[in-house]
């Protein structure tokens, strides 16, 4: 089929099997592309750190609600200052600090954070043949689990920047990103995807958001990598993906497959996935510098059992 057609839902379904990474670095292997990320691999990173400049790549995380943000993060203050104001100065054997309890649905539309393998499943199957069942009410993921990236994430990054490419402020909400758009910008910026690499693709619909107000994805759908992309992240061997989007297009076009960039690339591939990106000041910088690859640090929390983790990627020039 011609690469940038738009796949129909048959194909989808075929790449399941013909883009599967299963058994690739065996059987008991559970953080997928992420082996991918060798110790080279970081030190080709690090190399890239010559101006000494940090960007952060995820979103605020705030408390207010509106139509993008339908299950906001609950903060509740144990303590707080407001009692302390004017309290009397003896404060002997009296600790004064600040306490906050926070609740959060990080996966969503709103939120930056990134998925493990152990987040999607197809046909009742995790990364690596795993059962979904081994993801309990109980237990959490007991297999393909965020703390398997304990020590982090560390590789190379690179930025797809489709609204520079195209020349538009942004992609509108129901266009996806095409595999051409990748292959012009990586031509146009002068760099290549490499194995192991944190591809970020900024589509501007969080610029849109800022500029236009919230709007509800479930609603108003939203943009980001077609399926046809699929392919070429897996002959580019990417580690992780990111966009500034919940990373499917809503709504996908294919009635079995609704996800199908989490379902074939999670699940079948084992690319990790950076939901919800901040990518409006990184790509500023990267403009700035008329540079298109940096070193990137993804930190997730150690959750045990974790099918993901908030994060703040860093990206660093």
């Amino acid at each position: 089929m011609d690469i940038n057609s738009i796949p129909t839902e048959e194909q989808v379904i075929k790449w399941m099997t013909e883009l599967s990474n299963w058994n690739r670095w065996g059987e008991n292997d559970e953080i997928g592309a992420l082996n991918l990320i060798t110790n080279n691999k970081i030190k080709q990173a690090a190399s890239l750190v010559t101006d000494g400049v940090s960007v952060s790549c995820a979103r605020p995380l705030d408390t207010n609600m509106d139509a993008e943000v339908y299950r906001p993060t609950q903060r509740l203050m144990l303590e707080s200052g407001e009692g302390w104001q004017y309290h009397e100065k003896n404060t002997e054997f009296q600790v004064q600090a600040a306490l906050e309890h926070l609740s959060m649905v990080y996966h969503g539309y709103h939120i930056t954070h990134i998925d493990s393998p152990a987040h999607f499943f197809w046909n009742g199957k995790m990364y690596n043949n795993r059962p979904s069942y081994l993801v309990s009410t109980n237990l959490g993921a007991t297999v393909n689990s965020v703390d398997n990236a304990k020590n982090g994430i560390v590789s190379r990054g690179v930025l797809v920047d489709v609204p520079l490419i195209r020349g538009i402020k942004w992609l509108d909400r129901n266009e996806g990103v095409m595999p051409q758009d990748i292959i012009n910008a990586t031509k146009s910026c002068r760099f290549e995807i490499q194995p192991g690499d944190v591809l970020f693709i900024r589509t501007g619909q969080l610029k849109r958001t800022l500029t236009e107000g919230p709007f509800s994805p479930k609603d108003d759908g939203s943009t980001a990598c077609q399926a046809a992309c699929l392919p070429l992240l897996k002959e580019r061997d990417v580690a992780v993906l990111g966009t500034d989007t919940a990373n499917d297009l809503i709504p996908s076009g294919y009635k079995k497959v609704p996800n199908p960039i989490h379902q074939i690339g999670l699940v079948q591939m084992g690319i990790w996935i950076v939901d919800n990106a901040n990518l409006e000041e990184l790509s500023q910088i990267c403009k700035e510098k008329n540079r298109w690859e940096f070193m990137i640090n993804i930190g997730p929390l150690r959750i045990i059992g974790g099918t993901g983790s908030p994060v703040n990627p860093i990206a660093l020039f």
